[in-house]
């Protein structure tokens, strides 16, 4: 592990994963962060670097805007037996994975299949790297931010059609690269169970498991909107047969 504690590698992965993201900057908070996501279905995300019963029961019990997001670095059973009613665990459990980056590596553009293309920007302080197949479909892509001597990769993925021809490696070589190379000492990113392989392979560790929860819709404002739509057509067919 690069970091001292659970709550160093969080501290550095959530504002490099905001400004991937596009989203608000994070908020501190007595228990960890608040990140203003703004998409419909999305409005915030709490963030969690160190868990525990009594903060994540509070904090579900008062947070029940439908949308809202918990991102806890504790297993997935431990969240499960403390979050309130309306909330509910989502996706598979994950893990925060970090890794050092040499600025000393040579970095040479990564060997594709005949008739893949690479192609590297940057925008909003975000690098991005996507691969192309013959036919110009994308085939493969990731992001990094870069925030101090930390680097966040984001968003790598192989479309299934594409997969183990080394196209993902290749972005990712590309990215922590980029990161290297515009003064980043580490690199973090958020894997899921079928990832952590891959990147263990090339390198990284487990710094952290990473659970997430989702607020779900008001079962009560649902029922009373079913009520009341119910109501209006029973008003609306007593009109029609009068």
């Amino acid at each position: 592990m690069l970091f001292t504690t659970t709550s160093e590698a969080v501290r550095a992965w959530v504002h490099g994963w905001a400004l991937s993201r596009g989203a608000g900057e994070p908020s501190s908070k007595p228990w960890g962060f608040t990140v203003t996501i703004g998409l419909p279905g999305h409005p915030v995300s709490h963030i969690l670097p160190s868990a525990d019963e009594a903060n994540v029961r509070a904090l579900t019990a008062s947070a029940t805007v439908p949308g809202v997001r918990l991102k806890a670095f504790v297993p997935a059973e431990s969240l499960a037996s403390w979050i309130a009613p309306g909330w509910a665990l989502t996706g598979t459990p994950g893990f925060l994975m970090s890794t050092a980056l040499r600025h000393d590596a040579v970095r040479t553009p990564p060997p594709l299949p005949t008739g893949y293309r690479l192609r590297t920007w940057t925008r909003s302080g975000v690098a991005h790297a996507r691969v192309h197949d013959p036919d110009g479909t994308t085939a493969a892509h990731g992001q990094v931010s870069i925030d101090g001597t930390a680097a966040v990769v984001d968003r790598v993925e192989t479309h299934p059609a594409h997969r183990r021809r080394g196209l993902g490696r290749a972005v990712m070589n590309t990215l922590t690269g980029t990161a290297a190379e515009r003064g980043a000492t580490v690199g973090l990113l958020a894997s899921t169970t079928a990832g952590r392989a891959l990147y263990e392979a090339t390198g990284w560790r487990v710094a952290a498991p990473l659970t997430n929860a989702l607020r779900g819709p008001d079962p009560g404002r649902e029922a009373r909107a079913g009520h009341s739509s119910a109501s209006a057509a029973a008003a609306l067919n007593a009109s029609s047969e009068q």
